[in-house]
This record gives structure tokens, C-alpha cells and sequence, in this order.
């Protein structure tokens, strides 16, 4: 049996993610026709969106979604950083080198959850709030090639030296997650990723990505 739901916040939901998808905003009577319903309506709507700030209108009258939004969004991160843990430490005890969850924030990396091995003499100091430009370090490399769909087979990526002198790391992206850029990776102390470290990268990267859906 299908449970009862709000046609209004279903409706609501669809102007937000139509919104979202485009950079340019859309008018009225674009919402009207994508969501097959009259212009009383979507009026209404944006009017309820905007009072929580989840909806601006420009001086053209294009509707975009608004920074409301964005407060929304920090709220994310412990969510997607609880579910990423268990991969993480995991992976990091297998490995014996510190783990990452990697998401896009803006034009930045930003790392938000960190686990390091347990059994290691030494290994990489790296801090969840860490941030780097996207085109250095395995991490961000990896969510660039997943976006410019340059990623090939072994599906991940490895870097040396980009980020911290003596450190190389490997990293794959997440995959399958609408909405949300990241990549799973560790980072070592060595000249050069061992062999088995990409394949076992690129295993975390997926059950982190299902742990997610």
C-alpha cells in the first residue's frame, strides 16, 4: 500500500531541484510548464520557498534557489560523515595509512572525515577541515575526473608529492550519489601507492557511496 503523501511538498521538493539544476533560474511560467500546473500555483509556492529563504527572484522575476539552501547543506556533513566512518576505519586499519572522505565545497576539497590506523608507527597527519584546490592532490583529482568523465579503469587516482612533500595518495570517487561530488582516498608517507592500495581505494569509495543511498 502506497503511504499518503503532500501533493504541496511533493510540489515544493520539484521547484527546488528543478532550481538547482539550472544556473541561469527559471521564470514562472517556465515552472508552470515543467511541473504541469497553472501559475496560481507555482506563484504560491515560490511565495512559501521565499519566505524560508529557500528561493530568491531576481529583478527579472526568475526564480533561484536561495541561501536558505546553503544552510541546509552544513547540516550534511555529519550525516555524510557517520555513514562514511565504518568504510573508513576499515579501510585505514587494512591499509595502514589515513583514511579520507573528500566532498566538493565551492571550487575547494574540503575533507570531512579523517580516520588514521590504529597499528602504525608513523603515518600522514591529515585533518578533517582540510581543504585544497581541486585540481592538486588524488582527492580532488579523482572528483575532477568523475565530472569530466575522464575516469578509466583501474578507477582511481593516484597523486606524489602534491599536497605534502614525501606523501602519495590514491583515491575514486563516489558514484551514483545525485547531488552530492566526493571521493573515498588514503594518503601515505612512501614514493610510490603499492599495488593492491587503488583496487582496495576504489571498494571503500563504493560502500561509502551505498552506505549513502
Amino acid at each position: 500500500m502506497t503511504a499518503e503523501t503532500s501533493q504541496t511538498l511533493d510540489r515544493g521538493l520539484r521547484v527546488l531541484k528543478l532550481l538547482a539544476d539550472t544556473d541561469h533560474g527559471l521564470t514562472v511560467t517556465e515552472l508552470s510548464n515543467r511541473l504541469g500546473v497553472n501559475r496560481t500555483v507555482v506563484y504560491r509556492l515560490l511565495a512559501t520557498l521565499e519566505q524560508h529563504a529557500l528561493v530568491r527572484r531576481d529583478l527579472g522575476g526568475r526564480a533561484r534557489v536561495g541561501l536558505g539552501v546553503l544552510r541546509l547543506g552544513r547540516q550534511v556533513h555529519p550525516l555524510v560523515r557517520e555513514a562514511a566512518l565504518p568504510a573508513l576505519r576499515s579501510l585505514a586499519e587494512d591499509i595502514g595509512a589515513t583514511a579520507h572522505l573528500t566532498l566538493v565545497d565551492g571550487t575547494e576539497a574540503l575533507a570531512v572525515a579523517v580516520v588514521e590506523p590504529t597499528w602504525t608507527d608513523y603515518h600522514v597527519a591529515y585533518r578533517a577541515g582540510f581543504r585544497h584546490a581541486l585540481d592538486r592532490g588524488a582527492a580532488g583529482r579523482a572528483i575532477l575526473a568523475a565530472r569530466q568523465g575522464s575516469l578509466i579503469e583501474p578507477g582511481y587516482t593516484l597523486t606524489h608529492g602534491e599536497l605534502e612533500a614525501g606523501a602519495s595518495g590514491a583515491a575514486a570517487p563516489l558514484v551514483g550519489i545525485t547531488g552530492l561530488e566526493g571521493s573515498v582516498g588514503v594518503v601515505m608517507l612512501a614514493d610510490a601507492v603499492p599495488e593492491r592500495v587503488g583496487p582496495r581505494v576504489v571498494d571503500a569509495a563504493r560502500e561509502v557511496a551505498d552506505a549513502l543511498r
